[in-house]
């Protein structure tokens, strides 16, 4: 029997009142001003689900998405781009979609990653540098 197979059910009461019992979560740092508390998956292979908690202010860098991401937003608003969501909604990224994820009041969302993501920063020549499983890469901007 496999690790996975070991694995018991969870089960997230009162989901939709996540402000009311986010202190009985356990969050784990994430990014500055962001934490996260994984359901399932290690964030560096195979699928990953996750409750995300943005502070108000907090960020995801730029990253380009590898496999299919779901983002139910449970609480607070969510921008990305120049465009905000707010509490129930649900944003499907394709594979191939590229952001950066910010929340200017606070959030808290459910994401689902079909694989885990890449992040990417622009270097001093004009490419971006794609990091993903601590592997350095390099990707043109205009690709």
């Amino acid at each position: 029997m496999d690790a996975e197979a070991s694995v018991e059910p969870q089960t997230l009461k009162d989901l939709f009142n996540l402000p009311d019992i986010q202190g009985h979560i356990a969050w784990q740092p994430y990014r500055e001003g962001v934490e996260i508390h994984r359901l399932y998956g290690d964030g560096i292979t195979g699928p990953i689900a996750a409750l995300i908690r943005y502070r108000a202010g907090g960020e995801v860098p730029l990253h380009v998405h590898i496999g299919y991401e779901h983002i139910i937003i449970l609480a607070g608003s969510q921008r990305m781009g120049n465009e905000v969501f707010g509490t129930g909604t649900l944003i499907i990224n394709p594979p191939g979609t590229q952001h950066k994820v910010s929340s200017d009041n606070g959030c808290i969302v459910l994401a689902i990653y079909e694989k885990p993501v890449r992040f990417l920063q622009l270097s001093g020549d004009g490419h971006q540098e794609a990091t993903l499983m601590g592997q350095i890469g390099m990707l043109n901007k205009y690709d």
